[in-house]
């Protein structure tokens, strides 16, 4: 287990947490500033966005949370691999920040957008005890067939997808929808009309909805 360096906006002692995961060859800092727009409306809540582990080698200035095999041409086996090796960091990376916090995990939610979508899909199922919701923009589910089989909890699933995405189709939120569901984890979906590969004003307030709904008020 890699550590991951992290910023952090909002309150200094928090109430509940709000993690943001970052798309491929981005940073942390990239999402962080959407705390600014969500903090006013969210008293009490801690915002935190760690990098990834890896530099990215397809391109970008940041870092990518595992390879992915049709951007830079890795093979599947090191993608695969990679994708365990940033789990294990993230899972990591919750549990101290967690504790640190005084937190349970019922109090933290996960905002991943596109690789960062991916990851959070991916580790939300898996963790020892449920998060309070995962918030997964212009992603997709990895390893679909395995979520039914490997899902430890179902904590709640905000998906969101431009319809216009050039980048990560728009057919993968469907693909994701009807695996969640299946497997029995609350799902609720957003279209995001018109929009590319990227976040519209419209999805922030639905992701902002979906954390005032999900996530337990300050005491």
């Amino acid at each position: 287990m890699r550590e991951l360096r992290f910023g952090q906006k909002g309150a200094a002692q928090p109430s509940a947490l709000v993690v943001f995961l970052h798309g491929y060859g981005a940073d942390g800092a990239d999402l962080l500033g959407l705390a600014d727009v969500l903090a006013p409306h969210l008293p009490g809540v801690g915002f935190l966005a760690p990098d990834a582990s890896e530099r990215c080698v397809g391109g970008g200035f940041g870092f990518q949370w595992f390879p992915i095999p049709w951007l830079d041409g890795s093979p599947m086996d090191l993608a695969e691999a990679g994708l365990d090796a940033a789990a294990a960091d993230l899972h990591g990376f919750l549990d101290a920040r967690l504790e640190e916090a005084g937190l349970s995990p019922d109090r933290l939610v996960l905002i991943g957008f596109s690789q960062g979508a991916m990851i959070s899909l991916h580790v939300a199922p898996r963790r020892a005890a449920a998060l309070a919701g995962v918030v997964a923009i212009s992603g997709r589910l990895l390893r679909p067939e395995r979520l039914a089989a490997e899902a430890v909890v179902k904590p709640p699933v905000l998906l969101m997808h431009g319809d216009q995405d050039q980048v990560v189709p728009f057919a993968d939120m469907s693909t994701a929808g009807e695996a969640l569901v299946a497997a029995g984890f609350p799902t609720y979906g957003h279209v995001m009309q018109g929009t590319g590969h990227g976040i519209a004003q419209d999805g922030l307030g639905a992701a902002l909805q979906f954390l005032k709904e999900h996530l337990p008020p300050a005491p």
